[in-house]
């Protein structure tokens, strides 16, 4: 399996980088080997998952809350208000979250409300459906920077990636990477819509065109995070990269076999509760 998966990836990078070197743009960088994250097997290990995703307990007390700098709390509803933003904020600082995760409407008042915390902020691009313009994509991102976004969480082009448009999804992150000015960009796969031959290769595209993270799900779309899709995408993008599983991710159960499968990060709505072993609030 593994020698199959190397061909796939490399022959779909082959052909994406032959189309654009045809057409004068700048080489890409090779894609090859496949690995392990043993660092993410060993922390998921110590909060009771074991490598095939089963827990025999549900992880509490310190071992839950060090999950904490591993969360993006996530607030993505269209009625979001002020108040809930503020709210969201507040949590993240009393739990001491990796980042908050928010549209882009919302960021000016996250870099205020959590300023000096050490809290980032996040702003999602082309959300949740990943078929805006390629041009409108980069003018949320510069203007998210602008409004002071840590990170940038975009929508792969999914009718493209499905119909084998390799060039032009690879345009589309590269233009995305481009106007993040250096912050990490996160490519959103949307992986319950999507065939394993097309996760792999959206996987392989986000790689070559600069991003810093392959994450799995919007959340809107059904399905979610799971752990074969975090172990696939962890295959083709190797240690290099980092990788989010958002998308049902409600306990510290689910976030502790996202973390052995070789996710980085995790994204969710449920982040107190994972943290605190409380009831997950309704999914956001």
């Amino acid at each position: 399996m593994t020698g199959e998966l190397d061909a796939l990836v490399e022959r779909i990078v082959a052909q994406v980088r032959a189309r654009v070197e045809a057409a004068g743009g700048t080489p890409l960088p090779a894609v090859t080997g496949t690995w392990q994250d043993e660092s993410a097997l060993r922390l998921g290990v110590a909060y009771g998952a074991d490598r095939l995703g089963t827990a025999a307990h549900e992880p509490t007390g310190p071992l839950a809350a060090d999950l904490a700098g591993l969360i993006d709390h996530t607030l993505l509803k269209p009625t979001a208000t002020r108040r809930d933003i503020e709210g969201v904020c507040a949590e993240a600082r009393r739990h001491r979250f990796y980042s908050v995760c928010l549209n882009s409407t919302w960021i000016p008042l996250a870099v205020r409300l959590l300023e000096g915390s050490g809290v980032r902020t996040v702003c999602v691009v082309g959300f949740p459906l990943g078929a805006a313009s390629t041009e409108a994509k980069a003018s949320e991102t510069s203007s998210a920077v602008d409004a002071g976004a840590a990170e940038i969480d975009m929508v792969v082009n999914i009718g493209k990636l499905k119909g084998g448009e390799y060039d032009a999804v690879l345009e589309d992150i590269r233009s995305v990477v481009r106007a993040a000015r250096s912050r990490p960009v996160k490519v959103i796969l949307e992986t319950s819509l999507l065939t394993r031959e097309e996760k792999i290769a959206g996987s392989a595209l986000a790689k070559a065109a600069g991003a810093a993270f392959v994450k799995t799900s919007t959340g809107f779309a059904g399905g979610g995070a799971t752990v074969e899709d975090v172990g696939l995408i962890r295959e083709v993008v190797g240690p290099e990269m980092g990788i989010k599983a958002s998308g049902g991710v409600r306990t510290a159960r689910d976030a502790a076999r996202m973390v052995a499968a070789g996710a980085d990060r995790i994204g969710a709505s449920a982040s107190v509760a994972i943290v605190t072993g409380g009831e997950p609030k309704d999914p956001t």
